[in-house]
């Protein structure tokens, strides 16, 4: 590291900071945890990622989503018992480190991509809302009982004659300042906020205007102790919900600036990174921790180069802490909802939407995944978006669809369908699966390449191109092999064309008397065709 890369990285460091501290304190409230939990977990992320992390801008604290995830998880597994939710939460922020590194262990890197971006878009979008909405009651300092997000609206509005006009007034100011504010580079309109915040904080009490209270950092590593009457089935379900969904949202910040600036990703490195600063920061009570789209952003922005514009954030917001502690407590919580709604309110575009509705695509799909969020919860909605995109998967795999290829020129085939001028040879049909072949679409598949052989009864040979299938399951051996047999019954003779090594190997180990070894070696169809000609 040169001089060259450090100031701009402490630069950096220092300018972010001001964003991370009132966020941390925000997120807290949001996860129904003391104010404390999130700058915890802010120190957590900073240090552990900062150290074992690959990516040089992202932030890893406190994040607005997976705050209302634990939230919900604390709700449905400890009801009002607020005891009881906050031992809960650090057994859940641990569960989510240790559901990490095992992640990370096995190599798992790619598994956010198990959800279509579609939907990872409308359920980012929804909750988004619903984050926004949760927080319009610290907003207008009413105390609401309803855990649901159309209850939620219904109550706000059926008491609209309970707002305190005072603290409405305190949180819209705050949020307009944070808009005009964001539109100047490099200043921490957040923090200048809070200080604001601060320095009224004498007369908005006088109007009932509620501050965020003692700040209690421990000083020494708490006892764990799991909580009497603690169910593992759901704790765990719920400590990979949390995982899935932090590590999705993860993924998108430092893969995206990953392409910006030409750097190659660790996924796997980055899973045990996260795992490490989740265990820590639930050991000392904090609040999950991920790399936030808004924090990295501001870190990009401010012109990080390295993981050390992190460690200096860190080190700045604990001299903010040790410095400004009492000063940070003054803080209304008004102020704190404006700090959460201005945060999520990049995730409150409809223009996520616009390439959907103009390529005709997944646009059904989106919306479904705000929906799921907005009428299932949080955490149903999570579960009901994953679902939704491995339904989309395995619709799409099972989706037969079957080309017979044509010859275009000396030795190219083509889809007959696509290009009419392709010629199909006498007594030869030439097939080609157009998804991979699994145990979901083998039969249906397959299926349709009989149907192409009765209707064409001068067939003695068919060509099985699987350049598609990169490997073959049971099953698909199975009908593949019933395939051969029903073919070989018909004397028809069946060749297979660009087979990948491992779907060679497990057709040699089937060892089908009608599939011999020589007839899984040819390397295109042009060889497959040209082998026929020559055959005496």
């Amino acid at each position: 590291m040169t001089t060259r890369t450090a100031v701009p990285d402490l630069l950096a460091g220092l300018s972010i900071a001001g964003l991370l501290l009132p966020e941390a304190v925000a997120y807290s409230g949001v996860a129904s945890l003391p104010p404390q939990a999130g700058v915890i977990a802010l120190f957590a992320g900073l240090l552990c990622y900062g150290l074992i992390g690959r990516s040089r801008v992202a932030i890893v604290s406190a994040t607005s989503s997976s705050a209302v995830v634990l939230a919900s998880a604390t709700l449905a597994l400890a009801g009002a018992d607020m005891a009881t939710r906050v031992a809960l939460a650090s057994t859940l922020v641990i569960g989510t480190g240790l559901a990490f590194t095992l992640c990370g262990a096995l190599h798992l890197g790619a598994i956010s991509n198990l959800v279509a971006r579609p939907v990872l878009r409308g359920y980012t979008f929804g909750l988004a809302l619903v984050i926004a909405v949760k927080q319009w009651p610290i907003l207008v300092g009413m105390h609401t009982h309803s855990s649901t997000f159309p209850g939620l609206l219904v109550e706000l509005l059926r008491g609209f004659e309970a707002w305190r006009w005072p603290s409405l007034a305190c949180g819209l100011a705050a949020l307009a300042a944070l808009v005009a504010l964001g539109r100047l580079p490099r200043v921490p309109g957040a923090l200048l906020v809070i200080i604001a915040g601060v320095l009224a904080a004498p007369v908005l009490t006088q109007h009932g205007v509620v501050l965020i209270g003692p700040i209690r950092l421990p000083l020494a590593l708490p006892a764990f102790e799991l909580p009497t009457g603690a169910r593992w089935l759901p704790l765990g379900e719920f400590s990979l919900a949390l995982m899935f969904i932090l590590y999705a949202e993860s993924y998108t910040s430092i893969r995206t600036f990953a392409l910006k600036h030409d750097d190659e990703g660790q996924p796997n490195r980055d899973l045990l990174a996260l795992g490490v600063a989740n265990i820590v920061s639930g050991l000392l009570q904090g609040t999950p921790v991920g790399a936030g789209y808004s924090g990295t952003s501001a870190n990009d922005a401010a012109g990080a180069q390295t993981r050390l514009a992190g460690l200096s954030a860190a080190v700045v917001v604990l001299a903010l802490v040790l410095l400004f502690l009492k000063w940070i407590e003054l803080t209304p919580e008004p102020v704190l909802a404006a700090i959460v709604i201005h945060a999520v309110s990049k995730s409150l575009r409809l223009s996520v939407f616009r390439n959907y509705l103009r390529w005709h695509r997944d646009l059904p799909i989106a919306l479904a995944a705000v929906l799921a969020v907005m009428l299932l919860g949080v955490l149903n909605g999570l579960l009901a978006a994953i679902a939704l995109s491995l339904a989309l998967l395995i619709k799409s795999l099972a989706n037969p669809r079957l080309s017979v290829l044509g010859r275009v020129g000396s030795h190219d085939y083509l889809n007959v369908a696509r290009f009419p001028a392709a010629l199909t040879l006498p007594g030869m049909l030439v097939l080609r699966p157009e998804e991979p072949l699994f145990f979901a679409n083998a039969q249906p598949l397959l299926s349709l390449a009989r149907q192409q052989v009765l209707h064409s009864p001068a067939v003695k040979l068919v060509i099985l191109s699987l350049e598609e299938s990169p490997d073959l399951d049971g099953t698909t051996l199975e009908v593949l092999g019933e395939f051969c047999n029903w073919l070989g019954g018909r004397g028809v003779e069946l060749r297979v064309a660009r087979l990948k090594q491992n779907a060679r190997e497990a057709l040699a180990r089937a060892d089908f008397a009608l599939l011999p070894a020589h007839s899984l070696d040819y390397s295109s169809v042009d060889d497959a065709v040209r082998a026929e000609c020559v055959t005496p």
